[in-house]
C-alpha cells in the first residue's frame, strides 16, 4: 500500500525501483499494492539514454529493508527490474 514518506522518517528506505513511464508507475503500484508491501513514491530527475543522454521525471519506489527481497521478487516477477548505471 501506497504510504507517506514521513513513515519512513526512522528507518532508511531501500531503493527497489525507478519507472521511466507513467504506465510502469501504475503497474509497480499494483505489484506492491497486491503483494501487501508498504511503499513511497517520489518524483525525481532521471537521465536515460546511451548515446544521446535526456533527463525526463521519473517516480521512484521505496520500501522499508525488511521489505526489500519480497517487493524485487514481486516487481522482477513481472519484469519491472531496477537498472542502475554509474554513468555521469
Amino acid at each position: 500500500m501506497r504510504i507517506e514518506p514521513e513513515t519512513f522518517d526512522d528507518i532508511d528506505p531501500v531503493l527497489v525501483y525507478a519507472a521511466r513511464k507513467l504506465r510502469h508507475a501504475r503497474r509497480a503500484e499494483a505489484l506492491l499494492s497486491a503483494a501487501g508491501i508498504d511503499y513511497v513514491v517520489e518524483t525525481d530527475v532521471l537521465s536515460v539514454g546511451f548515446i544521446f543522454r535526456t533527463e525526463r521525471m521519473g517516480a521512484f519506489f521505496y520500501v522499508a529493508p525488511d521489505d526489500e527481497a519480497a517487493a524485487r521478487r514481486a516487481l522482477e516477477a513481472e519484469g519491472l527490474v531496477l537498472r542502475v548505471s554509474d554513468r555521469p
